[in-house]
């Protein structure tokens, strides 16, 4: 959940203060904002933390020990933007954005603004080899850096359509080349991303990766059309080192294919066994589309039905954004079954709480 409260990309006080109380909380592990890796078009907003640069690395060093002593555990999520660079703010139109084919990707349903869809969807020069190369060395290098300042692993942006994700999905990866074409060319750049990060970190620091069918640029759109597209795409990036899949859904218990209960978390677990991660709209009653759009999101108590996939084993693990945001002590408060809080647009833009 972007928060965009490190100046010149350096977290300080503040920040480190946001994620200690989350931990001290009872927040199990905390996956971070969007951390940019060291590319000039990784992100374009200076205010979103980046993980490269002596202050930036010292300011990352503070947040993890004040997290590890509030007894909680850390994990930067290393983020490039790729086709949606611009979307934050005003960037420099020379600099040329990381799009596998130089496509913004087919407009559907998206919350973005008109004129940036209009400006967005003019076709740009696709990523050459040396982008590429640069890029894989760009996300080993933010992965070093992580386990330098003493993250416990590393968790990977690769949903919603940033840079990882353009190369699963059809409309973005047009290419015919060892980067894109049938399926198993398409994964092969998160994959090189995955090999060079698990080669950074070890055998032993855990790789979380997040991916997602819904695209920022279409909430409709899909990286597989059924469990067999998506097993090639989530077992490639297994065997490339990821240990925790986290499959991001706008509503955790919607049915990740017709005829079928079983939720996108849910189906990442049984095609490749490996640890699985569900999240979206815990404790909400309406998408975050649609709780900006109307600016509030109206409470909807489905913590029974998270309870009960979690006990048959669907998935491992739970992520909460929103109401995190809202309550830094949420996970105590699901402990003693307390109310839960309520989220609006208003927590989402303010200052760090």
């Amino acid at each position: 959940m972007t928060r965009a409260h490190s100046p010149n990309g350096v977290p300080k006080e503040n920040v480190a203060d946001y994620y200690r109380r989350r931990a001290h909380g009872g927040t199990g592990l905390i996956v971070t904002e969007g951390v940019a890796i060291e590319h000039e078009t990784a992100v374009d907003s200076p205010s979103v933390p980046r993980l490269h640069g002596y202050d930036a690395l010292e300011g990352w060093r503070r947040v993890v020990d004040a997290v590890h002593d509030a007894g909680g555990r850390i994990i930067p999520q290393l983020w490039h933007v790729g086709p949606l660079w611009g979307a934050m703010g005003k960037v420099d139109r020379a600099l040329k954005p990381m799009r596998p084919s130089g496509t913004w990707g087919a407009a559907g349903s998206t919350s973005y603004p008109r004129e940036y869809v209009s400006r967005a969807l003019k076709p740009t020069a696709p990523m050459t080899e040396d982008d590429i190369a640069e890029v894989i060395a760009a996300y080993a290098g933010a992965a070093a850096n992580a386990r330098a300042v003493g993250f416990d692993g590393v968790a990977i942006h690769g949903g919603h359509g940033y840079l990882l994700d353009s190369f699963l999905w059809r409309s973005t990866n047009t290419r015919d080349d060892a980067w894109g074409g049938d399926l198993e060319r398409r994964v092969a750049f998160p994959c090189a991303v995955v090999a060079a990060i698990r080669a950074q970190v070890g055998p032993d620091m855990p790789i979380v990766f997040r991916f997602s069918q819904h695209k920022q640029q279409d909430y409709s759109a899909r990286i597989a059309d059924n469990p067999a597209e998506l097993g090639v795409i989530l077992r490639a990036l297994v065997d490339a080192g990821v240990d925790v899949l986290d499959a991001s859904s706008r509503r955790f218990d919607l049915p990740a294919f017709p005829g079928d209960d079983l939720s996108l978390a849910g189906w990442a677990k049984k095609l490749t066994g490996a640890t699985t991660m569900a999240v979206g709209s815990v404790g909400l009653g309406t998408s975050l589309r649609t709780s900006r759009i109307d600016g509030v999101a109206a409470s909807r108590n489905n913590i029974p039905e998270l309870e009960r996939r979690m006990s048959i084993g669907e998935f491992d693990l739970i992520a909460i954004g929103r109401l995190h945001l809202a309550d830094p002590q949420l996970a105590n408060t699901l402990q003693r079954k307390s109310e839960l809080p309520d989220y609006n647009r208003s927590v989402h833009e303010s200052k760090l709480i």
